[in-house]
């Protein structure tokens, strides 16, 4: 289906009136991961059932979205629904399989609106029929737009996708298609689930945790992390806004240094 070109919007500005920090562009991330941690136990703490948490946190990713687009980011990557969430209650797991479908039949207009272009990584198997519909909906409808990449990350987990990029690859090598001796990471890079997804610069925790949770372990090999304090439901873009001003303050040098005695 032929993708109908479009007049794009910018996203609607912060409540506050805030604007985005004015930083060079080299020094601003190409690609941030983003794991939105906390809906839960923001919900526990107000007294409220913790698919409440899952429903404020909406509008938490619609607006950093908004201001990575305000800045000038051009991938944000979402940790929506892991393959180790499969293990919580079947109650939060049908209420996160049926937020996820709604989230994207809702605000798939929005993000085209937005020249978002919305892609899809994980596995298939055990995902919801109605929620890949959704997704895949959402790829078509969006595959020309070029203002910023969303990739919602729903039944994903980074050891799972370098396993399924392990037996592709071993697929390809039996059937004489790679040879063994010329695997290198470039290669093994292009049978991950989105293999033009640039590596991540920036990967942003909200709540406090300090870990990756399987997150893209192969594309943050050399992220810069940045944890909020603040519940998801509580970020905004502003946060967003912060961590890219701390990312532009850091020295990245991809295990070389330079000699400076004092």
């Amino acid at each position: 289906m032929a993708v109908v070109p479009h007049d794009v919007v910018a996203p609607y500005p912060h409540p506050s009136g805030a604007r985005p920090p004015a930083i060079p562009k080299q020094f601003v991330p190409k690609h941030v991961a983003v794991v939105m941690d906390g809906n839960g136990r923001w919900a526990n703490a107000r007294g409220l059932p913790r698919v409440e948490g899952h429903r404020a946190g909406e509008a938490s990713l619609l607006d950093v979205v908004a201001g990575a687009i305000e800045v000038g980011v051009e991938y944000v990557s979402a940790y929506a629904f892991s393959t180790e969430n499969w293990s919580r209650s079947p109650e939060e797991v049908r209420f996160l399989m049926g937020f996820n479908r709604d989230v994207l039949r809702r605000r798939r207009d929005l993000m085209d609106s937005w020249g978002v272009r919305v892609r899809w990584a994980g596995r298939r198997p055990r995902l919801w029929r109605s929620v890949i519909n959704e997704l895949e909906t959402a790829e078509e409808r969006t595959r020309g737009n070029s203002t910023c990449t969303l990739t919602m990350c729903v039944n994903y987990g980074g050891r799972a996708e370098i396993a399924d990029a392990a037996q592709a690859l071993a697929r390809d090598v039996a059937a004489g298609k790679v040879k063994p001796d010329r695997i290198t990471e470039k290669v093994f890079a292009r049978y991950l689930d989105e293999p033009d997804l640039p590596d991540v610069d920036l990967f942003l925790r909200s709540s406090g945790e300090q870990r990756t949770s399987n997150f893209m372990i192969w594309q943050a090999a050399y992220a810069e992390m940045v944890f909020l304090d603040e519940p998801w439901p509580d970020v905004d873009r502003r946060h967003l806004w912060r961590a890219v001003e701390e990312y532009a303050r850091r020295d990245r040098r991809y295990g070389g240094a330079v000699d400076q005695p004092s």
